[in-house]
C-alpha cells in the first residue's frame, strides 16, 4: 500500500542497549517389528499427549491408534514393554513414550468432538500436544477454532498428512484437504497462520534427508539423531515464510533445495505461543501392526530411515522439551515463570522501557495504531537511512518463549524486489547478533495490521536485547509500523 513520507529527521539517535522483540495407500506387508526404542532420559514433568481417533483414523487400510483401549491405553496393558502389548498401527509410538515414564497418553475416540476450553476430561486444555494422524473427516468450524486456540495458547500440534486422493472413508475429504482447510478456514487466523500448505501430490517412493542442524531438538533429541525418513505414497509441503517466518523445513525430498520453499517433507513452525509439526506421509509412523485384515507398512522400523527418532523427538519438542536455535524449550530445566515480559508493550507510555531512534515511538495520526494512540513507526522517510527500536530482557531458563507483535507495512515501492527491510534480531549483552528470527520488506506490504509470532525459546536462560532495525533505500518510502508487542514465556 502506498503511504505518506514521514516528515521528521533521519538523524539516528545512538542506542546504548540494542534490543529485539524477539520459531498411504500402496503398502506392502512386513515382518514383525523390532523392539520399541530405548526410553529417553527422564524429564522433570509429565507431558500430556492426546492422539485423535475422531476423524476416521481407522478407516479403510489404516489403524492410526496407539492402542485398542480408548481413551486410556493403560486399560489394555498398564506396563507395556513391547509394542504388541498395545494394539494399533501407532502402538510402537505410544509404547515408546509410555516407557519413558514422562508421558501421559490418551486417545480421543471415534464419535467425539474436538474441544478447547470445555469441562471434559479429553478437552484440549488438559493436554500439551494434540496428534492428528492422517485425519479423513473435515473438522467442523468449532473444532477448527478449538485447535487453533489451543496452539495459540501454547499447545503443540502434530499433523500427519498422506498423499493426494487418499480419502479412506469416501466422504470427499482426504488428509491434505482436511489439513489445508484447518489452516485457511478456522475463525482464528485464516491467513496461512503456520506458513505452509499441503501439496496435492502422490509421491510413490523416496528417502527425504534431514538438514544439517546440530542444535535442532527434533533432529537431535533425546530419542536419537534423525538422518532421514521415507515416502511410501505421500506428499510434501510448500513453505511460505513471508506469512510466518518461523516455518522451517527439517527434511527435504531428494532434488529439492533446502533453502527453497518446495519439496519439504517434515516441517516445523509456531503460532501464537504454540508449536506445530507436520509430516508428509503416514507410512513412517506405521509400525506394521493393526486391525486384522489391514495390510500395513513397517516404516517405524525401516532400516533406511530414522522415523522412530523423528516422531518421538518431535513429540518431545511439541510438548515443551528440547532446545534449538530455531525453537524448543530451555535445555531441560523446569520453567518456573509464566507471563508477558516486555515493559510498555503497546508504547502507550512513550519511550519508557524502550531504546529507539528519535521519533520512532509516536502518536502521529498519519499512521494508525493497532490499538491506543502510540506505536513504533520505523522507516517511511523515502530516503536512505536506518532506524532502530530495542528492549533488553532476560528470558527465564527452561521456558518456551514467543515474541508476538502486530505489524503494518505500506510502501511506494512496486514489484517483487526487497528494497527496504525490517529485521528482527536477538543480541547478547555485548551487542553481538545471536540470530535474526525474521526479515520483512516492502514486498510484504498489505492493508492493515498482521500479527507476527517468533519462537525465541532458544534464548531461554539468557539476557538478550530484542531489536527492530529498518533500512530504507534512497528513493521510495516503506513504512514498518509495530504495535502491541508481547514476549510470552511459560
Amino acid at each position: 500500500m502506498l503511504g505518506s513520507v514521514k516528515s521528521r529527521s533521519l538523524l539516528i539517535a545512538a542506542t546504548a542497549s540494542l534490543g529485539l522483540v524477539t520459531a498411504g495407500a500402496g503398502y506392502s506387508a512386513q515382518a514383525a517389528p523390532a523392539a520399541a526404542p530405548a526410553p529417553a532420559a527422564a524429564a522433570a514433568a509429565t507431558h500430556r499427549v492426546l492422539f485423535d481417533n475422531s476423524k476416521a483414523e481407522q478407516a479403510g487400510n489404516a489403524d492410526w491408534v496407539i492402542g485398542s483401549s480408548q481413551p486410556d491405553p493403560l486399560g489394555q496393558d498398564s506396563t507395556p514393554t513391547k509394542e504388541t502389548d498395545w494394539t494399533g498401527g501407532l502402538s510402537s509410538w505410544g509404547v515408546a513414550l509410555q516407557r519413558t515414564g514422562d508421558y501421559s497418553l490418551k486417545t480421543l475416540p471415534a464419535g467425539n468432538t474436538i474441544t478447547y476450553g470445555g469441562s471434559g476430561a479429553l478437552d484440549l486444555k488438559n493436554f500439551d500436544t494434540f496428534v492428528l494422524p492422517e485425519p479423513n473427516i473435515r473438522l467442523s468450524t468449532a473444532e477448527k477454532t478449538a485447535v487453533m486456540k489451543f496452539v495459540q495458547a501454547g499447545g503443540g500440534l502434530f499433523l500427519i498428512s498422506d498423499h493426494d486422493v487418499s480419502d479412506r472413508n469416501n466422504d470427499g475429504y482426504d488428509s491434505p484437504m482436511v489439513i489445508n482447510d484447518l489452516m485457511t478456514s478456522n475463525g482464528v487466523d485464516n491467513t496461512d497462520p503456520f506458513g505452509f500448505s499441503v501439496d496435492k501430490l502422490n509421491i510413490t517412493s523416496g528417502n527425504p534427508k534431514a538438514i544439517s542442524d546440530s542444535s535442532n531438538p527434533v533432529l537431535n533429541g533425546s530419542f536419537g539423531k534423525v538422518t532421514g525418513s521415507l515416502i511410501a505414497n505421500g506428499t510434501t509441503f510448500t513453505l511460505k515464510p513471508a506469512d510466518n517466518p518461523a516455518v522451517k523445513g527439517l527434511l527435504w525430498r531428494s532434488g529439492s533445495s533446502t533453502t527453497g520453499t518446495t519439496g519439504a517433507f517434515f516441517v516445523t513452525s509456531t503460532f501464537g505461543s504454540g508449536r506445530v509439526a507436520i509430516w508428509g506421509d503416514s507410512s513412517p509412523i506405521d509400525d506394521g501392526t493393526g486391525a486384522s485384515g489391514d495390510t500395513l507398512y513397517d516404516g517405524w522400523n525401516d532400516p533406511s530411515a530414522t522415523n522412530a527418532a523423528l516422531a518421538l523427538n518431535a513429540t518431545a519438542w511439541l510438548s515443551g522439551t528440547g532446545s534449538t536455535g530455531g525453537g524448543g524449550g530451555g535445555g531441560g530445566e523446569t520453567c518456573t515463570t509464566s507471563g508477558q515480559l516486555l515493559a510498555n508493550p503497546g508504547f502507550e507510555s512513550g519511550t519508557s522501557g524502550w531504546s529507539a531512534t528519535s521519533g520512532v515511538i509516536t502518536s502521529s495520526t498519519t499512521k494508525a495504531s493497532h490499538s491506543g494512540s502510540y506505536k513504533a513507526w520505523l522507516g517511511g522517510a523515502g530516503t536512505a537511512g536506518t532506524e532502530t527500536l530495542s528492549q533488553s530482557v532476560t528470558i527465564p531458563a527452561g521456558c518456551a518463549a514467543t515474541l508476538s507483535f502486530w505489524l503494518h507495512i505500506d510502501t511506494a515501492e512496486t514489484g517483487t524486489t526487497a528494497y527496504d527491510t525490517l529485521k528482527v534480531q536477538v543480541l547478547n549483552s555485548s551487542g553481538t547478533v545471536l540470530g535474526t528470527p525474521a526479515t520483512y520488506s516492502n514486498v510484504n506490504a498489505a492493508t492493515g495490521y498482521t500479527q507476527r509470532t517468533l519462537d525465541l525459546s532458544a534464548y531461554a536462560g539468557q539476557s538478550v536485547t530484542l531489536k527492530f532495525t529498518s533500512t530504507e533505500g534512497s528513493k521510495l518510502q516503506t513504512s514498518f509500523v509495530v504495535d502491541d508487542t508481547a514476549l510470552n514465556v511459560g
